[in-house]
């Protein structure tokens, strides 16, 4: 079936990106299955995700179906684009719909991403995750990708403006390889190794990362446990 507005979007973000000196280190599209049904997990630290996670799937010439929260289908500019490339919404009191479309897809031998936190990590560390992803591997018998992305949240974040200015931010993305998602194992139990797998993932992206903060002004974006000032997850708890 003809993408009328998957790739035209494509070239649009990746017109942006060189306008905005974006330095895009990619490493691991290949463990991204040239065809068939697969389940792309990754962190979520910006607004931009979906698009960074999509560029890891284009070297092997697949297109990612992203799950994302209902209200976005609903916004008068971005919801014909998300419907036009066929995303998923997600009805966070109604998911049954949801999952079943994206059973379908996956069945259908669409590669389905999953953000597993549901929503953006203010403290930029892995929060806990949602066992849908694995519950969906297990249903449709198709494998999880593990993904880290990192330095996206310097372009828009929550709670930070969005920063579209011509500042040459790396932005490094790591693709796993594939995970199994056996059917006699608990759910939990492949939610939590996909977790340490997409943590280990992160860690190297961080460590692969090529600039350090300007200065005591620019630490926001670093988490505090590596020696920024982002928030931690608790004080993200507390103030919300």
């Amino acid at each position: 079936m003809a993408e009328l507005v998957y790739r035209p979007v494509i070239g649009a973000a990746l017109t942006l990106f060189k306008a905005l000196d974006l330095k895009i280190d990619t490493q691991g599209s290949e463990n991204i299955p040239r065809t068939g049904g697969a389940v792309l997990v990754s962190n979520h630290i910006s607004y931009l995700d979906f698009i960074f996670s999509g560029l890891g799937a284009l070297p092997q010439k697949r297109l990612v179906r992203f799950m994302a929260k209902d209200s976005v289908f609903r916004h008068k500019i971005s919801g014909p684009l998300m419907r036009g490339m066929k995303h998923i919404p997600v009805d966070r009191k109604r998911g049954e719909a949801a999952y079943a479309h994206a059973l379908d897809s996956l069945r259908s031998g669409e590669i389905i991403g999953v953000f597993p936190e549901a929503t953006i990590s203010e403290s930029f560390t892995l929060k806990s995750f949602k066992s849908g992803a694995a519950r969906m591997a297990q249903e449709a018998g198709v494998p999880l990708i593990p993904m880290a992305l990192w330095g996206t949240q310097r372009i828009w974040t929550k709670g930070r403006p969005r920063n579209f200015g011509r500042n040459h931010f790396p932005v490094t993305i790591r693709v796993g390889e594939p995970m199994e998602a056996p059917t006699d194992e608990f759910a939990g139990a492949i939610t939590r190794r996909l977790r340490g797998r997409v943590q280990e993932l992160l860690e190297a992206a961080q460590r692969a990362y090529p600039v350090r903060p300007k200065n005591a002004d620019d630490t926001w974006w670093i988490p505090a446990h590596l020696g920024g000032s982002a928030p931690t997850a608790a004080q993200v708890r507390e103030a919300g």
